[in-house]
This record gives C-alpha cells, structure tokens and sequence, in this order.
C-alpha cells in the first residue's frame, strides 16, 4: 500500500465542520447509510406478501411486532437477516420454543423470507428518558 504524498494531502480539500462533534456524526451516518445499503442488498423477502403471512404471528408478536405477550420478545424493526436466521433456527430446532417451533414448520424458506422483510420494514423509534 503506498502512502499519499504530503503535497497531495496539501492539496486536497478539508471538511468544514461548524460545530462539536459533527464529524463523527456524519461518519456514523455515512457508516448507517452503508450498512442499510448491504441489509437492502441481501434482503430476499416481500414486505408486501410477509405482512399477510404475519397475520398467524399476530396473536404474540402483533402486526406491529410489538410483544402482546410478555414471553414474547419486539421484532419490529430488527434486520431481515437477523430475523431469517432466528426463524431457521427455530425450524432446524436450534432455538426451542413450543409455540415458534410449531409455527415455523409450516413455513417455507420464502415464508421465512417475506415474513422477516415485513417485520424489518417496520419503523421503530426511540425516546430516550431525561
């Protein structure tokens, strides 16, 4: 790997930023901005045909991935990816839950897939306490 040389970084133009902290948070958002790129790159799922597939998820989960249950945990807004290979290991019997281990065997792989990319799609936002 060779090095710039140290009249090109001279000539090379400097970020401007006017305040504290701007530059790491415009880092972070590029960082984000990249990582939904690859999640949106690799997700295989129909959010459209998950949210009807979703409708036997409701009763724990709800349409809005929001527990209904206290056994059962959020997943609005995980990863697709994430949530594809939790829904896998239920099927394989990797994970263990009577209920989840139940449902998932009636699902296929794109069952799984469309399910996960209704739930990913689901925006959640966060307040944090004062």
């Amino acid at each position: 790997m060779t090095c710039p040389s140290p009249a090109s970084l001279r000539s090379a133009p400097s970020p401007r930023f006017t305040g504290r902290g701007e530059g790491a948070l415009a880092a972070f958002a590029v960082a984000l901005s990249l990582i939904a790129y690859a999640s949106s790159s690799l997700a295989a799922g129909n959010v459209t045909t998950g949210r009807q597939k979703a409708l036997q998820c409701q009763t724990c989960h709800g349409m809005d991935g929001l527990s209904k249950m206290p056994e059962a945990p959020n997943i609005a807004g995980n990863p697709e990816q994430y949530l594809v290979r939790q829904l896998i290991a239920f099927k394989k019997g990797e994970r263990k839950n009577e209920m989840m281990s139940v449902v998932v065997q009636q699902m296929s792989d794109k069952d799984i897939e469309d399910v996960a990319a209704y739930y990913a799609a689901i925006e959640v936002t966060v307040k944090v306490p004062k």
